[in-house]
């Protein structure tokens, strides 16, 4: 009988939000390695992920204005580390998690992906 994967817990309940099947040996992956998540937990769209390991996540979000009495949208993009054994593609709806500061502009990272490309 195959061992299944062993991971920590990150002490997230998001719902769909599912360990990797996966292993890998990355220091930086919450379920793998020893980084802690902790703060804000988001939900985005992957843009961009042609850096080694990272990957940038929009979110839209709505912002009242009291001069117009309406709602405006907005957007952020947001470096957030990916984890090979997550790997969201260009394109995914993935939920982000805040941690330590990665490296100069990376202090997120990916728990997991909600939806894959062109899934509903």
């Amino acid at each position: 009988m195959a061992s299944l994967p062993k991971f920590n817990n990150v002490g997230i309940s998001y719902e769909g939000l599912k360990p990797p099947q996966n292993h890998c040996d990355d220091p930086a992956c919450p379920w793998h390695g020893h980084i802690k998540v902790r703060g804000l937990i988001l939900e985005g769209t992957v843009i961009r992920s042609r850096m080694d390991k990272t990957v940038v996540v929009e979110r839209e979000y709505t912002v009242y204005s009291r001069k117009y009495m309406r709602y405006e949208r907005r957007r952020s993009r947001i470096h957030a580390h990916n984890p090979p054994c997550i790997n969201a593609k260009e394109g995914d709806l993935v939920v982000i998690g805040e941690t330590r500061p990665i490296s100069k502009s990376v202090s997120k990272v990916v728990l997991g992906v909600i939806s894959k490309r062109g899934e509903g």
